[in-house]
């Protein structure tokens, strides 16, 4: 066994008498037992978490039983809800990489012979994937849940995206005080993963297609009791998984991670799946170019549309999914027409093909067959032009049909709060395109804008305004809202270089994003272009923009490409 390092011989009497010390050697015959890390995201400030330390507690007991000895460790975990519009959203998504350094630490550092993962949340799920890459050890992920939706006084369904609209419809004067608190009340009311198909639960259900999480983890509630029978299950997977020496690396490759791409555009995932999709990518030493993501979504269709996103006047959450049979049944519509890698290995110890065998829709208006579709093509998409030489990414499945192909003039911001000010006084008006620039991973962290769109959306004019930005969007945006712009403004992008009034041309159907200045003009433009002052000098996020790579590499830090070349100079001076 791996753990044979710290436990075997004379040498480790030392590190035997810590283990004891420990109190988790219950018995002499405990060391002879596989270590198992259980790798536990519990915090009290996100919903999503606040039951993870009894839920930790009963995945540990699932080792005992299965043979193994649990030793759990916590990651930090960043609420993007609370965070969002205000400086900490910032630390959003740098403390992914935190997460995947403190689970390559604690996994490398003592030696485990297996792990199972306990995320739930936002960047959490993403970093204890790139984390458990670079460790490569049997590992099997089970989240926590998703939160059931809210249910308004006059019996509607709601959640948190309808909180975040309410501040828009109130500040247009569409609601008053005592409906915004009762979204406010109502929308959020269990523990678990925000009830759309928002970043953490996407991730969640992507990591069932991927192979790396049982069947069911990704839409099971996190309120049902059959959660601690998915634990049970998942301790005696794992333990199987290290008698057979079956490692992460095993399960990840580039075809599994197709299978999570099919998925994510069938069920309209969260744009920053594609982040976090590069970003394991690149841990696993898999070559997946963002390109591949546009060729997976023009063979699989959009089958399941889920809050944000809208079916005609009616609205999906993740327990309709899951009564409609969940992953699973979308997986296997998929399955009927080939559009799934079949033979891909799994922690059940099957295929992904067998894992899939009598498996039926429950639902099909909430899962739509395979041979009805929303669409033909996949919900979330690639465009590339003049404005996204490395490409942008957009939910085209939260955009109504009429929105697809869009023209109009630039309204530049260089920060979201500016944009947020400017729609705030109606200084946004009906036909804009939004440009919000120095947004992205160089400019201090990529912050989502949850805020800054739902405001908009909110407001009379949000069918009739378009989004640019080289920052991201939370799971739960919907609408004509483009995110990721690479090469990003701090690097000297052209989002960098647009001016207020140029025409920006958007179309969702051939996939291209470009502004309509020449290329004379864009050329005396990036000429006269200075870079900006570094946002942030001390701490983290100075150490982080220094070596962090844009979006169209997933946002990963890197020593060597991740330094601008001014920052390099500096440094190296």
């Amino acid at each position: 066994m791996r753990s044979d390092i710290i436990k075997r011989g004379p040498r480790r009497a030392p590190h035997r008498a810590l283990l004891r010390a420990t109190g988790q050697m219950r018995d002499a015959s405990d060391f002879d037992k596989p270590f198992i890390a259980v790798c536990n995201s519990y915090v009290d400030i996100v919903p999503g978490h606040v039951h993870l330390q009894a839920f930790g507690r009963a995945v540990k007991e699932a080792i005992r039983d299965a043979g193994g000895v649990p030793f759990e460790f916590n990651t930090i975990g960043v609420d993007d809800g609370i965070v969002m519009g205000h400086a900490g959203m910032h630390y959003s998504l740098p403390s992914r990489e935190l997460i995947a350094d403190c689970v390559e630490t604690m996994v490398a550092a003592h030696c485990f012979d297996g792990m199972i993962c306990i995320p739930n949340c936002d960047k959490i799920v993403p970093g204890m994937l790139m984390g458990a890459a670079r460790a490569n050890v049997p590992t099997i992920f089970v989240s926590g849940g998703p939160m059931e939706a809210g249910v308004d006084q006059r019996g509607a369904k709601i959640d948190l995206i309808s909180v975040f609209e309410g501040v828009g419809q109130h500040a247009a004067g569409a609601i008053d005080d005592a409906r915004l608190t009762e979204l406010e009340r109502f929308a959020c009311p269990t523990c678990g993963s925000c009830s759309g198909m928002f970043t953490a639960n996407s991730m969640n259900c992507l990591c069932e297609a991927m192979g790396i999480a049982l069947p069911y983890n990704g839409s099971l509630l996190a309120t049902r009791p059959e959660r601690l029978d998915l634990a049970r299950r998942a301790a005696r997977e794992l333990m199987r998984m290290v008698q057979s020496e079956v490692r992460f690396l095993d399960i990840v490759t580039a075809e599994a991670i197709d299978n999570a791409i099919a998925l994510d555009v069938a069920m309209g995932g969260s744009t920053n799946t594609v982040l976090h999709v590069l970003a394991l990518a690149r841990e696993a030493q898999v070559d997946y170019p963002l390109a591949r993501i546009n060729d997976v979504a023009a063979r699989v269709p959009h089958l399941a549309k889920v809050s944000p996103a809208w079916d005609g006047n009616r609205q999906w959450h993740l327990q309709d999914v899951h009564q409609a049979g969940g992953v699973p049944a979308i997986l296997a519509e998929l399955h009927t027409r080939a559009l799934l890698h079949a033979d891909v290995p799994t922690v059940t110890g099957k295929t992904m093909g067998e894992n899939l065998a009598g498996v039926t829709n429950a639902n099909p208006e909430c899962i739509r067959p395979i041979a009805n579709p929303h669409a033909a093509r996949g919900a979330l998409c690639v465009l590339y032009g003049s404005l996204a030489e490395d490409g942008a990414v957009v939910k085209v499945g939260a955009v109504d049909e009429q929105a697809l192909q869009f023209r109009g003039p630039a309204r530049v911001f260089d920060s979201e709060e500016d944009a947020l000010e400017a729609a705030a006084a109606g200084g946004i008006v009906a036909g804009d395109v939004v440009v919000v620039r120095y947004e992205g991973p160089r400019s201090g962290g990529m912050r989502e804008m949850l805020a800054l769109t739902s405001f908009i959306k909110g407001l009379p004019i949000g069918d009739a305004v378009a989004l640019v930005t080289d920052g991201r969007f939370s799971g739960g945006t919907r609408g004509l809202c483009i995110g990721h712009v690479s090469p990003e403004a701090a690097e000297g992008g052209a989002i960098a270089l647009v001016r207020a009034g140029d025409e920006i041309a958007i179309d969702c159907v051939a996939r291209t994003l470009d502004v309509n200045v020449s290329a004379v003009e864009m050329a005396a433009r990036r000429a006269a272009w200075v870079a900006p002052e570094p946002r942030f000098t001390r701490g983290w996020l100075a150490r982080y923009v220094r070596f962090v790579t844009n979006a169209s590499q997933g946002a990963v830090l890197d020593v060597d490409e991740g330094r601008p070349a001014a920052v390099a100079a500096t440094v190296d001076a």
